[in-house]
């Protein structure tokens, strides 16, 4: 099996979102999905995506602020300019990223893969991820239905197999 989201080695990983300005010299809000969220300000190059494209960008500068991350954008010193990035997404390519710890995943690694219950029975396919704070929770689609999944590695998730495109779960659901 292989995952039904297979990622291209030119296929950027999302790393943020630009949710809203701040200020009037071309700032951006940042909603970062990286831990911690400012971690993002460690890939000065990225690429800026919408609707399925990328283009190079640099954050040229940028700080945590609230809960949330703000960042200057290379070329953008005004607020229009800044106002037609929102929406937009911040990504890397995937070699840009350091290989994740023993036991932990990058959620876009994680989404696509098959979702398969102890009994053998395929529950469906991760569609994207949850954080909760407490912890992540995986989106699993099957046609029309949703099961929200805690992933909580050796209680709830048996095994991630990458290379295969599964991920086996103990969980009982109502």
């Amino acid at each position: 099996m292989s995952s039904e989201k297979e990622r291209s080695a030119d296929e950027p990983v999302i790393l943020a979102r630009v949710t809203g300005l701040y200020g009037v010299r071309g700032w951006v809000k940042l909603y970062s999905f990286t831990d911690p969220r400012e971690g993002i300000l460690d890939y000065r190059d990225c690429l800026l995506v919408a609707d399925g494209q990328g283009r190079e960008t640099r954050i040229e500068e940028g700080r945590r602020h609230g809960k949330g991350v703000i960042a200057r954008l290379k070329g953008v010193s005004d607020r229009d300019s800044a106002a037609a990035l929102v929406g937009n997404e911040l990504g890397v390519l995937r070699d840009a990223l350091p290989e994740p710890e023993s036991g932990s995943y990058y959620w876009a690694d994680l989404e696509g893969l098959t979702v398969r219950h102890r009994d053998g029975s395929v529950l469906g396919r991760v569609d994207h991820l949850i954080g909760t704070g407490a912890n992540d929770v995986l989106v699993v689609r099957a046609d029309d239905q949703e099961r929200l999944i805690p992933f909580v590695v050796d209680d709830v998730v048996k095994n991630v197999d990458l290379q295969n495109g599964v991920i086996d779960v103990d969980w009982e659901w109502d």
